[in-house]
């Protein structure tokens, strides 16, 4: 039983991992999603219409960005709008290595050192993800 559950918690985490990498482009579409539906529900959009104007200013930031990735010509505008998407993954990958990590690793600079090195694969892998579409 010992041994099952320890494989079943070295899966979880390894799918959680695989779900933190797939989803890292999508951190900054997250949030401008989550801003603008607070900011429509503090100003009476109502629970459905918040979520209908967080859902599309979300969605829509996405496809603005892929698109515009895809069709310039502006190796720095490329370069921007990949920075633009990686830097929220960045930081969000760096709080979930960091709370990963106090599972298993005692000392903070470790966890530390583990979570600067989390953020920095998953901002790369954000980055290069958005950057295969200018191709």
């Amino acid at each position: 039983m010992l041994a099952l559950g320890l494989v079943l918690n070295t899966l979880g985490i390894g799918l959680f991992c695989w779900a933190v990498f797939a989803l890292a482009v999508y951190a900054l579409p997250f949030f401008v999603a989550l801003s603008i539906g607070m900011t429509a529900f503090q100003n009476g959009a109502g629970v459905l219409g918040a979520l209908l104007i967080g859902t599309v200013s979300g969605a829509l930031t996405l496809v603005l960005g892929q698109v515009t990735v895809a069709i310039t010509r502006s190796l720095a505008l490329r370069i921007a709008i990949a920075t633009a998407f990686a830097v929220p993954a960045a930081v969000a990958g760096y709080h979930v290595v960091f709370t990963l990590s106090q599972i298993g690793v005692p000392s903070l600079a470790w966890r530390e050192v583990f979570a600067y090195l989390g953020a920095v694969c998953i901002g790369v892998t954000s980055w290069t993800r958005l950057m295969a579409l200018a191709e």
